[in-house]
């Protein structure tokens, strides 16, 4: 992954790399208490913590484990939610798929339209063959979402994660490049 960071664009999406100078656009949905928790995270208290959320995203591209796109509309340079894969394992052509959206976009179909893209684009051009997506039980919206994209619930993984000082239980799902026509 050391080349110029992809774009990728959709009919009203511009999914692009994530700057510092996103950290305010950042720090309004991620210190909204509905927007983080199901991901895993406390509601952000500062700007820095934006600042580390994007020097995480850069951590991952330069370690090779994932790569994050900035949502943004195309006529509004905002980002308004991030959409992208973490710990990739490109010797099994594996990766886990996540985001989050600004509350003031859901069910605008941008979620989908930006998770859809980032698909497509893992199974084209990282040449991955299955891509999981680990989900909070409690997170109904997101299963419904990876859902229609064509994933399958493969089951429950107890106490997998420790996040904000609790134990969490996650349904793990997983699609596979040959669910979909992407010829």
């Amino acid at each position: 992954m050391n080349q110029e960071f992809p774009i990728i664009v959709t009919e009203r999406l511009i999914l692009r790399e994530v700057a510092t100078g996103d950290a305010h656009d950042m720090f309004k949905y991620l210190s909204d208490e509905d927007v983080v928790k199901h991901i895993g995270l406390a509601p952000f208290q500062t700007i820095k913590d934006a600042w580390d959320e994007i020097n995480w995203y850069n951590s991952i591209i330069e370690e090779g484990t994932g790569i994050r796109w900035g949502i943004t509309l195309k006529d509004v340079g905002e980002i308004i939610g991030s959409c992208g894969f973490l710990n990739m394992v490109t010797k099994h052509h594996r990766a886990e798929v996540g985001f989050e959206l600004s509350k003031d976009y859901w069910g605008k179909g941008i979620a989908s339209e930006a998770l859809e893209a980032v698909i497509k684009f893992g199974f084209n051009h990282y040449q991955l063959e299955r891509i999981e997506a680990l989900i909070e039980p409690a997170n109904l919206p997101s299963q419904k979402l990876v859902e229609r994209q064509g994933f399958t619930r493969e089951g429950l993984l107890r106490h997998y994660e420790y996040t904000c000082g609790k134990f969490d239980d996650l349904y793990l799902y997983s699609i596979l490049k040959g669910d979909l026509n992407l010829i």
